[in-house]
């Protein structure tokens, strides 16, 4: 016997939401003229949230394999935003942190982040929030 949860396209639904918030996002950081992806600014983001986070820590974090983490810093490397210093004891290992321009370009481009935020929350209030955590660490979780 099937259970109704059991036709519940939960993913497909979370999935669609990502990718319109996604899509939302780099259409507003394109538009004020951010040469940014969104993946480009969720590394920056936890970077400056976690100074001097390595590379494979990043990759973790972000659910992203360590190749795709390393192709996309050294894109916002080159852009300056982001160095690269050798780890103690291992060279072959690297702390990231922000450069100036990087930290300028964050706080530039966080208001619009925050913007998006904004509007897909609409007007659902705290109490809704709390459902959403608690639903989506019970998902999370049910993996872990």
């Amino acid at each position: 016997m099937t259970h109704h949860s059991d036709q519940r396209a939960y993913f497909f639904k979370i999935d669609t939401t990502i990718k319109k918030i996604r899509n939302a996002l780099q259409k507003q950081l394109n538009e004020a003229g951010f040469d940014l992806t969104v993946d480009q600014w969720v590394l920056i983001d936890h970077i400056r949230r976690q100074p001097g986070i390595s590379q494979n820590e990043l990759a973790e974090l972000t659910f992203k394999d360590p190749p795709t983490v390393t192709r996309i810093v050294d894109l916002i490397e080159k852009k300056g935003l982001v160095e690269r210093t050798p780890a103690a004891g291992d060279r072959r290992k690297f702390n990231l942190f922000l450069t100036e321009k990087g930290n300028a370009t964050y706080q530039e481009a966080f208001p619009i982040v925050a913007e998006i935020r904004r509007k897909g929350w609409g007007d659902l209030e705290e109490s809704d929030y709390q459902h959403f955590v608690r639903i989506m660490d019970s998902i999370y979780n049910n993996f872990s």
